[in-house]
């Protein structure tokens, strides 16, 4: 009995090993690699790529040109007052000569038209205004054109491939699940590539707006207070 036992025990082993090499053959061990998923993606995946490196091109250079006219400009209005206060114009309109900001350009075109009605003087101001706020928003539109196209060039990549391979399918008799699959996922790639730019692209012009928005606001708060000092003599 303990001899059938112990060949009982043993085959049972033997059993076990064999499962388990027949399951570790039929597992894959092919493993999917980034780099070779942007190789597959076609073509398509230039022009993405392209959109991609302009996006960000773009949202870097005007973040931090929209940054630098944000910065305070607090001090300036504080020494344009005292100048304007005290009757040295000349002297204020070197501070905003020299600011070299989109405020310290509105205000100097504001005291160079000191002596003229308040209204010449607001549309001055206003017209300058207008000039600095188009200068911010240079090339922010292009965000929004990649953030729409980019993902049109990943379906049209994805959509080419599908009908690659229904030709395929079409041409041959002898096709099975897993090469449709195969290839329908690879197609996929150009999609996802897509919808990622575009993203990028979409909140990046979504923050660059914003940006110019508070420098907007914060040149219309100081060029009503320049008026309001402007007024203040005739009251």
């Amino acid at each position: 009995m303990t001899l059938l036992f112990f060949q009982a025990v043993d085959t049972a082993h033997k059993l076990a090993d064999t499962a388990k090499t027949a399951g570790q053959a039929l597992t894959p061990t092919q493993e999917i690699h980034f780099g070779d998923l942007l190789v597959k993606g076609g073509w398509v995946m230039l022009p993405i790529g392209i959109l991609l490196i302009l996006a960000l091109v773009i949202f870097f250079e005007r973040y931090f040109t929209i940054r630098k006219a944000s910065k305070d400009d607090s001090n300036l209005t504080v020494q344009v007052r005292a100048s304007i206060l005290s009757g040295n114009l000349e002297s204020a309109k070197a501070l905003c000569r020299n600011s070299n900001t989109p405020l310290g350009r509105m205000l100097q075109k504001g005291l160079l038209r000191i002596g003229r009605p308040i209204k010449d003087i607001e549309g001055a101001i206003e017209n300058v205004g207008k000039l600095e706020v188009s200068k911010l928003e240079k090339n922010i539109g292009i965000l929004g054109i990649v953030a729409g196209i980019a993902p049109m060039f990943g379906f049209l990549g994805t959509i080419i491939g599908v009908i690659k391979i229904f030709f395929d399918i079409s041409t041959t008799d002898n096709f099975s699940i897993s090469t449709i699959s195969g290839g329908l996922y690879v197609k996929m790639i150009t999609s996802a590539a897509g919808l990622f730019v575009g993203i990028v692209a979409y909140v990046g012009y979504h923050i660059l707006n914003m940006m110019v928005d508070k420098v907007i606001l914060k040149l219309e708060t100081d060029a009503i207070e320049f008026i309001d000092l402007l007024e203040e003599p005739s009251k």
